[in-house]
């Protein structure tokens, strides 16, 4: 290690800002360099200090040897054919503990979607020997992991992970500049890997195409706004409540299994009507003309484009808006309950193309009953509480009650307020409330209802209903997307490495919700981040053994699965691989 400065300019006066540097010796002979610690600017005498205290590691490349291994007390040696050393016991040290269990278990997914197969030939090594794919499998990994930037990844993922040792990679692999130059090369393969995961998803676990589940989403970024017409980067509506930062939108495409299927990165302003005429033609052109069924959202399609799907043949289950309700209700009065489930019936109204299916749940309808009947409780006693201010002005309270109702929602409209006028005090006279009856029981008798819409054929209205609720799958997928796998925020502003963070982002999904479909078919109950949380707890530890002429061997050995872990592999028919043989050393050297 050692002290290294850089200069900068600032209003006509140099400044010298000061890091302690270490080298590492990579494959190849190479050195690298990784700032431990950042110092700031320093004076003479702080600089001294620092030098005085840092170490420098000096070493040579090891060579592999057979060597017989004995205490440092025995004090005659039998004769072998091969070198004989003492290993000092008293001296012996156990060194950088880190992650292994879930790097493993990160690649041995990889390995069953066999996507270096994919990669291999897409992925070349660059001239000075650095392994793009390998580089590749971390980032995937890291982000199913332990997710984070590219640069923690460098200064200090890498390091704590066993990563390198599964891949057998040194530190030159997570070089500072390495991870962003990898993301400039995957965006030209987006498309491809598609179909290639269709096909493997295909021949592991029997994955259908023949229902597609549609949403969107969308992920904010922790930076300034662009500058140019042709970024993506758009103030729009937030679906993390993020409406103070730019944004892009992405549209997912699943199988009701949950796997992916394609994905699309828009503007954070692009509304999502505009979105579904796209993917449909997309798919119908990677994986032919064959009849399927679309499950979407209330408010992706419009009419229009749902008499383009008719025209074109193409099936749809589609959530009606509320107001679509008002238009139907009559002839849906006409129509018999059918017993769908043990607390759901349903009605259907068939019309000349499509037909209608009306559901009543009463778990659901017990749910928002008894939130609206909080949220209205709360307005009351707030608006009680304005009534009896004694000194409020009439601005006051009309700043009050906006917040009131945004805090209220649609329920606020179930309330008929009368105000002062702009000259009136704030009194009981002037000032007064009521709940409007009539209006709440419309609102209680469609409680725990909705509609659905679709041009299913000999379709059961208990199998659209059933069908429907597999829009939980991609509503899964975004929670994933956005807590386990941290999606969000985007730090980067070039705009092909905002696009290759969420294909890294997908891939890391296409792993977690590979591990949890082989979870599902081999111990169900139990979640991905259920599972590598659970193998997190293997450790791999470096025991450094003191022997003759200065030298030490190093043996990496990951640590025995308690019983319950030793429990969860047998279960998912998973087999650790054998211990990493030992190395020896030079005196003072490290290697990762």
């Amino acid at each position: 290690m050692f002290l290294r400065a850089k200069s900068r300019t600032k209003g006509g006066k140099t400044h010298r800002y000061w890091s302690i540097v270490e080298n590492r010796r990579v494959a190849g002979g190479g050195v690298v360099q990784r700032q431990v610690l950042y110092l700031g600017e320093l004076n003479d005498n702080q600089r001294a200090g620092w030098i005085r205290t840092v170490e420098t590691l000096w070493g040579e490349k090891p060579k592999a040897k057979q060597l017989a291994l004995f205490p440092d007390d025995r004090e005659e040696l039998p004769v072998m054919d091969c070198e004989t050393v003492r290993v000092q016991l008293d001296k012996i040290e156990l060194r950088r503990p880190r992650e292994w269990g879930a790097c493993w278990l990160g690649l041995y997914v990889w390995n069953m979607l066999e996507l270096d197969t994919f990669w291999k030939q897409r992925l070349p090594s660059s001239r000075k020997g650095t392994s793009w794919l390998n580089l590749l499998k971390a980032l995937s990994c890291y982000r199913l992991i332990d997710p984070g930037s590219e640069f923690r990844f460098h200064r200090e993922w890498f390091l704590r992970s066993a990563m390198g040792d599964l891949l057998g990679e040194d530190y030159s692999l997570a070089q500072k500049d390495k991870p962003y130059r990898c993301l400039d090369l995957l965006l030209e393969h987006r498309d491809e890997l598609f179909g290639f995961l269709k096909e493997q998803w295909g021949k592991l676990f029997g994955a259908k195409y023949d229902v597609l589940l549609y949403d969107l989403t969308s992920t904010y970024f922790e930076s300034d706004p662009p500058a140019g017409s042709d970024s993506k980067k758009r103030f729009g509506y937030s679906r993390d409540k993020r409406s103070d930062c730019v944004q892009v939108v992405v549209a997912l495409v699943l199988t009701t299994e949950g796997f992916p299927v394609a994905y699309e990165v828009y503007p954070g302003n692009t509304r999502d009507t505009a979105t579904l005429e796209e993917f449909l033609d997309r798919i119908e052109k990677q994986y032919g003309k064959s009849r399927r069924t679309w499950l979407m959202d209330r408010g992706i399609p419009t009419e229009k484009t749902l008499e383009k799907m008719r025209s074109r043949g193409i099936d749809y289950l589609v959530g009606t808006p509320k107001g679509h309700l008002t238009r139907v209700e009559k002839p849906l009065l006409e129509q018999p309950w059918i017993q769908a489930r043990e607390s759901v019936r349903v009605k259907i109204l068939q019309q000349e193309s499509e037909f209608y299916v009306y559901v009543e749940s009463h778990d659901r309808v017990a749910k928002e009953r008894s939130m609206r009947r909080r949220r209205l409780k709360r307005l009351g006693a707030s608006l009680h509480e304005l009534r009896n201010r004694k000194k409020i002005t009439r601005d006051d309270l009309l700043m009050h009650i906006g917040a009131l109702k945004k805090e209220a929602g649609r329920d606020f409209g179930l309330v008929r307020i009368s105000l002062p006028n702009p000259q009136e005090s704030v009194n009981e006279h002037t000032f007064h409330f009521e709940l409007d009856r009539e209006r709440l029981r419309r609102a209680l008798r469609r409680e725990g209802r909705y509609l659905l819409r679709s041009n299913m054929q000999a379709a059961s209205p208990e199998t659209v209903w059933e069908s429907y609720l597999l829009l939980t799958r991609v509503e899964q997928a975004f929670k994933d997307l956005k807590g386990a796998l941290s999606i969000r925020p985007i730090w980067h502003q070039l705009e092909k490495r905002i696009e290759a963070h969420i294909f890294v982002s997908f891939l890391a999904y296409c792993l977690h919700t590979t591990l949890r479909n082989l979870a599902r078919g081999r111990a169900s109950g139990l979640t991905s981040d259920a599972i590598l949380k659970k193998l997190s707890g293997i450790q791999m530890i470096d025991i450094h053994l003191p022997i003759t002429e200065g030298r030490h061997i190093v043996m990496s050995r990951y640590t025995q699965p308690e019983k319950d872990v030793s429990l969860l592999l047998a279960q998912l028919g998973l087999s650790l691989p054998d211990q990493p043989p030992p190395k020896v050393y030079a005196s003072g050297q490290t290697r990762l």
